[in-house]
């Protein structure tokens, strides 16, 4: 008895703990469980502790509901110019509803694979190669539209659809690359025709600014030389005219000491006749004079000028008294007011004024026009 007892009270605690145990149920965050009693939907579990009836109610299925990624397997399509290309599909979604995706469904992974593949066919089907390469977003966006619409029944919500890879025909490609090096040749090229052009324009202009610089130069360079030449000029009349004034006051001052050499020497006739025949072979002198005649008159004549330039002396002889000298009291430009300026070698304010300007602009510098308005040249460099 005591052991038949002992069995019936290991049952009931084992039945006890059966009960205990199918009685409490422990639902983990971000899940969800749909539960059933007797084979109908009684309720939805949320995260953490739950209560159910033993043997009569059960958990039908577990539901995650955080958002899932899956990437299906490249599928063909065809564009609209008949071209077929791979296309591999990502689709990142959400259970919403965890009743809906138990009942309404039956597995919704498949549903959502299958469902993207039908609507990306039928999306890409409207668009040609060329539209479908460069229109990753419009066909993500109208994925995601029609995916979102469609699933809404099943509880479950599309985040977002994305296309990783589009793959056309390898024939296709090889044309592609083909075209895309065509065009970076044709590109390479334009940048090669406007390197030169901007080449040869920089050059134009380096030249048109230095003939510009070699004009200014020449200009006042020639302005520099004229005013040089002006002053030079001028400059040498003036010495010109001072000196032929010098040599007329220097052969007037040698003929009146001449003169009055001759005067105080008292010569007599026979030293003038004298005098008079020595000068003679020298006033003969040249190639044309081939024959010359002496004067007969010659004795008279020098009787006359000894009369007119002498004074009898008590021999009866007439000498030349030499005149009272006279020292000079001033210098021959200070005689006459009009003569004084024939001496002034300074440089009329006039033409100074003039030549500083010409060396103000010659030294001026010409702005660089690849210079902006303000700034101001490097230097050069020493070689």
């Amino acid at each position: 008895m005591e052991f038949g007892g002992l069995i019936v009270l290991v049952v009931v605690v084992l039945l006890v703990l059966i009960i205990a145990v199918k009685s409490v149920m422990v639902v983990p965050q971000a899940q969800s469980a749909v539960i059933e009693r007797l084979g109908k939907f009684r309720s939805v579990a949320e995260p953490g502790l739950t209560f159910l009836v033993p043997f009569l109610d059960r958990v039908r299925a577990k539901i995650d509901l955080r958002e899932q990624v899956v990437s299906f397997p490249p599928q063909p399509v065809i564009t609209q110019d008949n071209l077929t290309v791979s296309i591999d599909t990502v689709v990142y979604f959400q259970v919403t509803d965890s009743r809906s995706a138990v009942y309404e469904i039956s597995n919704y992974i498949v549903a959502v694979e299958q469902l993207t593949t039908t609507t990306l066919r039928n999306v890409v089907g409207s668009m040609s190669l060329e539209e479908t390469l460069t229109s990753r977003d419009a066909i993500n966006t109208q994925l995601r539209g029609v995916l979102d619409q469609e699933t809404g029944r099943w509880g479950i919500r599309v985040a977002r659809v994305e296309l990783k890879a589009i793959d056309p025909p390898p024939s296709i490609q090889d044309s592609m690359e083909k075209q895309m090096r065509a065009d970076r040749e044709k590109r390479a090229m334009i940048l090669n025709a406007e390197g030169a052009r901007e080449s040869s324009i920089k050059t134009a202009e380096g030249q048109k600014q230095a003939a510009i610089l070699a004009a200014e130069g020449q200009k006042q360079a020639a302005i520099l030389a004229a005013e040089a030449d002006r002053q030079s000029s001028i400059l040498r009349a003036q010495g010109e005219r001072a000196s032929r004034y010098l040599q007329a006051q220097g052969q007037a001052k040698a003929i009146e000491k001449v003169f009055a050499a001759v005067k105080r020497g008292k010569p007599t006739p026979e030293l003038l006749a004298y005098q008079y025949l020595q000068t003679l072979p020298q006033m003969a002198q040249g190639d044309a004079n081939k024959v010359w005649v002496v004067p007969s008159e010659f004795g008279k004549s020098l009787e006359g000028f000894a009369r007119m330039l002498g004074a009898p002396g008590d021999d009866g002889v007439f000498r030349y008294e030499p005149p009272q000298e006279e020292p000079p009291t001033h210098a021959p430009e200070e005689e006459e007011e009009s003569v004084k300026a024939w001496f002034d070698t300074s440089t009329t304010p006039e033409v100074a004024e003039a030549v500083r300007a010409a060396e103000a602009v010659a030294r001026k510098e010409v702005p660089s026009p690849t210079l902006g308005a303000g700034q101001i040249p490097p230097p050069e460099q020493p070689s």
